[in-house]
């Protein structure tokens, strides 16, 4: 996708400048929350969406006026989108027939599928007797059976539940592996994306923010969009002031709180020199936060506070905590490339979220002390929103 763009004839456009290489063999994830462009960027990569500006490529051609059915790739949709009255068997083979492929051949490719994708039992049934989870795979083995040079994904498991989600995401990513076919999988919700992708690209508002490998997005965040989206629970971001002494040691201040921040951070992050005496949206992310009388050593930087909400999840406690400092907001913006959104007329003060170890015995309405691991420390720029690095 070369600098593609999507507006609507009504004006309202949908996609802004997208330009994304996606490489031969590759899953590439689009993610984002509803409404940023992602499964239109989509549908214009399978001919059901026209391409305002810019050029889709597939295979070096331009395909911006080839018919759907002339791209050679293949979709699964959110509904499935299976014909009832067919049974599994004709479902699967329904692309082969309509090329009048011969039967024996058919027969072949479908059983060969349905074996892969376990359907053999299930060939002859009717969609309506199926579980969402075997409906699914019966939309994704009509994909599979046409062997095309890529698959589009929209929120395929987005109408399974929760169980059946990670059991058939876990089938999804080892079909790509075994398949190498070069994959675009759409999704909101960022497990998937983190789990499944080579590499993820985040949307917001028809732009996009940052493609790269999961691990990349999560440690290395372009801007407060990305930080904000990527991880769960989501970054505490606060507004905090940095700070350098004589020495060149810096430190960032908060609420009361000051945090020091290390030389390692400091190499990594050249630029927060030039942020002396400013203000900066801090970030922490929720794993980097432990109970201090848990986790031992204080290193870095401890934060004191009341625990306001404690939330056992079994292998994770979540502790939820105020500091008295003005939260910065990275949702609900208009345009991705305003900077993060100040609280305005908000009540003062945050509630930063912590990852605590189960064997902590914090409980709600008890003071509780928290150690920091600094060396994990994000900063964005609090006007731009972007990455403070270089």
């Amino acid at each position: 996708m070369d600098r593609v763009g999507k507006v609507y004839a009504d004006g309202t456009r949908a996609v802004t400048g997208l330009s994304v290489d996606v490489m031969d063999g590759e899953f590439l994830v689009l993610v984002g929350p509803s409404g940023c462009g992602k499964t239109t960027a989509l549908r214009m990569i399978a001919g059901l969406e026209q391409v305002t500006e810019g050029e889709v490529r597939i295979g070096g051609r331009v395909v911006n006026d080839v018919p759907a059915r002339d791209r050679d790739v293949a979709m699964v949709f959110q509904s499935y989108a299976l014909y009832p009255h067919l049974s599994v068997f004709d479902n699967i083979a329904f692309g082969l027939t309509l090329r009048k492929m011969p039967k024996a051949q058919v027969e072949r490719r479908v059983r060969e599928v349905a074996e892969v994708l376990e359907l053999g039992p299930h060939l002859r049934r009717k969609p309506r007797h199926l579980s969402g989870g075997q409906r699914q795979r019966v939309a994704m083995g009509r994909a599979i059976v046409r062997e095309p040079r890529a698959f589009l994904m929209d929120e395929p498991l987005s109408n399974l539940d929760a169980k059946l989600r990670v059991q058939v995401r876990a089938q999804i990513a080892r079909l790509q592996r075994d398949l190498g076919v070069t994959t675009v999988y759409v999704t909101h919700d960022q497990t998937e994306a983190m789990t499944l992708g080579d590499r993820v690209a985040v949307m917001r508002a028809g732009v996009l923010q940052q493609i790269a490998s999961p691990q990349e997005l999560y440690d290395q965040p372009v801007n407060t969009v990305v930080a904000g989206f990527i991880g769960s629970p989501a970054m505490n971001m606060v507004d905090a002031q940095v700070a350098f002494d004589d020495a060149g040691r810096a430190s960032a201040t908060f609420g009361g709180h000051r945090l020091t921040v290390p030389e390692s951070v400091l190499h990594r992050r050249p630029g927060l020199k030039r942020y002396d005496g400013r203000r900066v949206a801090l970030g922490i992310r929720p794993e980097d936060m432990q109970d201090a009388a848990v986790a031992g050593s204080v290193d870095g930087g401890t934060l004191v506070s009341v625990a306001d909400l404690v939330e056992a999840m079994g292998a994770d406690v979540m502790v939820h905590f105020p500091v008295d400092a003005e939260p910065v907001r990275t949702e609900d913006r208009e345009d991705p490339g305003a900077g993060p959104r100040r609280p305005g007329a908000a009540p003062a003060g945050s509630v930063l979220v912590g990852r605590f170890s189960p064997r902590t015995r914090v409980f709600e309405g008890q003071p509780v002390t928290v150690r920091v691991d600094t060396e994990g420390l994000h900063f964005f720029d609090l006007d731009t929103g972007l990455a403070i690095g270089h």
